[in-house]
């Protein structure tokens, strides 16, 4: 349980860096922000994954919290082109 309402968070926080890296008004509500965050985050980790792998045992990866903010930007672009 606690790791959804994790997730929902670093969504919510990646979500806003990417809207805030986005250049141009972006008309999408709190849920498709979360929405975009995890989904950046999931594209982001994919990317940090070809890589390097994180640490075995380290509660986080900060390249993976700049690729998910990459990641990010790159799932609003592309809902924004279509």
């Amino acid at each position: 349980m606690f790791h959804f309402i994790g997730y929902l968070i670093v969504g919510l926080v990646v979500g806003l860096l990417a809207r805030f890296f986005h250049p141009g008004p972006d008309h999408i509500g709190l849920l498709l922000t979360i929405a975009v965050g995890i989904a950046g985050s999931f594209v982001g980790g994919f990317i940090g994954h070809l890589f390097k792998r994180p640490t075995p045992g380290a509660p986080v990866h900060p390249p993976g919290l700049i690729l998910s903010v990459i990641g990010a930007v790159i799932v609003l672009v592309i809902l924004n082109h279509f």
